[in-house]
């Protein structure tokens, strides 16, 4: 049994005893073939002494099951990790920070409470996955689209909570930006409600995400001063029309304006996510084979340490007939109105010699399910699936694949100039690093999940049987954490082994953010029971013993 640290084998004995008193036996596991389905599937530490594992899992049925299990957590200080639906890959999964730590797997506690397609909201609780709430709003024809992640086996809940991000509009794709209310098990058990949800009777609990006084609500993203049991969503009315087409530029330097008039259509409410592509980006080749293709001359420019220079990946380009960039934009709304905006898009875009435009869907809404399989992107109309596994899968691109990835995914600014940066320090650092575990190259685009935000993002690809590769990978991530710091960029989501160092980044005044968080930490959770280390908040017990 791996004991929680500083928990006695009777007290953690006598906890067991009280959650079997609570949920009933079956819904607590102990064996060492349940708790293992709770392991990071992608750990880079893998196999290894100090792998983050759990000692237990324990599965609530109701809001006040947690609470109990809070209670008796709380009077034998044993550490607890709740998870929605643990589907965190390449962020940690479902293991938690401490190992030890008891898992709350909050899976069976699935309800859709509330789902309304006249004021576009839902409340839920945090069991239930993108692919049940697509269930519940199509067999009901409910007239609303939801913005899903990829996979989408996860929780809307959960992954609002990791600030997880979609495909649509801006105000929807940003998950936790697009929440109302919350129910929340404090630390001490005590059952707490924010914005609206904390007036009794309030019929507004999913429309007015304020109330009045101080919002709290962000406390409990990425962090561990409760347990969300119950949260609210705005959601997107279904529009009538869907148009998805394609902006291509010739050269290296053209990011610059191409990334400019993005922002001001996006800025404008014009498009929706917009979807950055790179014929030779590693990445690319990967998520959408069908749509790039690889050949032995690209994949020898690709796996160089930093891939190749500019000069080569824009000659590779001329000779193949491709751009050097594209960006995907999706319309949403009256088809008049989308072709209108389109149409003033090219028109914007004109000015870059050589540009070119290709119309590549459109759709009246809903799309019958006939179409749904030819969709370029289905998450881009709210469809949960798991097509983003190809990203590991064998394929011309990874021809031998790993076991999992860990991803490096820092903000930088949103601008052409401060990518083609980005691309300067991280080519850089690759090519001193000798790194060739992670696609870093010329050729990396921005990922703009986050409205008002790029996120440079790579994976260092793990493997469950080097673990010298994994030691590697590991150094070789924390020094670029370190790395983008130094230029002002640092990661808005990671895996809990690389918690502490991206929470040390967010240094201004002399870690006065994160002594601010140990000092609520340590009020609101005197026991350090929920979560410890999560975000990088360490409760006192755990400090001092360190």
């Amino acid at each position: 049994m791996n004991y929680p640290q500083g928990v006695s084998a009777q007290d953690f004995d006598s906890a067991l005893d009280e959650f079997r008193r609570i949920v009933g036996a079956d819904n607590v596991f102990i064996s060492e073939a349940d708790v293992a389905l709770y392991r990071d599937a992608y750990s880079p530490k893998w196999g290894e002494s100090d792998e983050l594992v759990a000692s237990a899992a324990v599965a609530p049925t109701t809001v006040e099951q947690v609470q109990a299990i809070v209670k008796a957590a709380n009077r034998l200080r044993i550490p607890l990790f709740a998870i929605s639906t643990g589907k965190n890959l390449g962020y940690g999964g479902s293991a938690p920070n401490m190992s030890g730590s008891v898992i709350v797997d909050l899976k069976l506690l699935n309800k859709i409470i509330e789902v309304d397609d006249k004021r576009n909201f839902c409340i839920v609780e945090p069991g239930v996955s993108y692919f049940d709430l697509y269930n519940y709003i199509q067999e009901r024809g409910l007239k609303l689209m939801m913005d899903v992640p990829d996979p989408g086996w996860g929780s809307p809940l959960g992954n609002a909570l990791d600030h997880g991000v979609g495909y649509t509009l801006g105000n929807y794709r940003d998950h936790f930006g697009s929440h109302c209310g919350m129910e929340v098990v404090l630390p001490d058990g005590e059952l707490l409600r924010t914005g609206m949800a904390a007036v009794p009777g309030a019929e507004t609990w999913g429309e007015n995400k304020y109330g009045y006084g101080a919002y709290v609500d962000g406390l409990f993203a990425q962090s561990n001063f409760g347990i969300v049991t119950k949260m609210g969503f705005w959601m997107m009315p279904q529009p009538e029309h869907y148009l998805s087409c394609m902006v291509k530029v010739p050269r290296y330097e053209d990011i610059i304006p191409l990334i400019d008039t993005v922002n001001y259509l996006e800025d404008q409410g014009l498009i929706g996510h917009p979807r950055y592509g790179c014929p030779m980006d590693s990445l690319c080749l990967m998520w959408e084979p069908e749509s790039y293709k690889t050949t032995r001359e690209l994949m020898q420019l690709n796996n160089q340490p930093g891939g190749a220079s500019v000069a080569e990946y824009q000659s590779y380009a001329q000779n193949h007939g491709l751009e050097y960039w594209n960006v995907v934009l999706n319309f949403y709304g009256p088809k008049k109105t989308l072709f209108a905006n389109w149409e003033y898009a090219q028109e914007k875009f004109a000015d870059i010699p050589g540009v070119q435009f290709e119309q590549l869907e459109s759709y009246s809404l809903p799309i019958a399910k006939k179409d749904q399989q030819k969709l370029r992107h289905q998450v881009a109309l709210g469809i949960p699936n798991m097509s983003i596994f190809s990203i590991g899968a064998r394929s011309e691109a990874m021809p031998n694949p790993d076991d999992g990835h860990a991803w490096f995914a820092p903000i930088v600014p949103r601008n052409g100039k401060a990518f083609i940066k980005a691309h300067e320090v991280f080519c850089k650092a690759a090519k001193e690093l000798g790194l060739t575990s992670a696609p870093i190259a010329r050729t990396n685009v921005p990922q703009t999940w986050q409205y008002r935000s790029y996120i440079y993002l790579f994976p260092f690809f793990i493997s469950r049987s080097d673990k010298e590769q994994n030691r590697k990978a590991v150094d070789q991530f924390i020094t670029l954490v370190k790395l983008a710091a130094e230029h002002g960029w640092t990661e808005y989501r990671t895996a809990p082994i690389f918690q502490d160092i991206v929470a040390s980044t967010y240094s201004f005044n002399n870690n006065a953010l994160l002594r601010f968080q140990s000092l609520l930490k340590d009020t609101v959770d005197p026991n350090g029971i929920i979560a410890p280390g999560r975000g990088g908040i360490w409760p006192k017990r755990y400090r001092e013993d360190a």
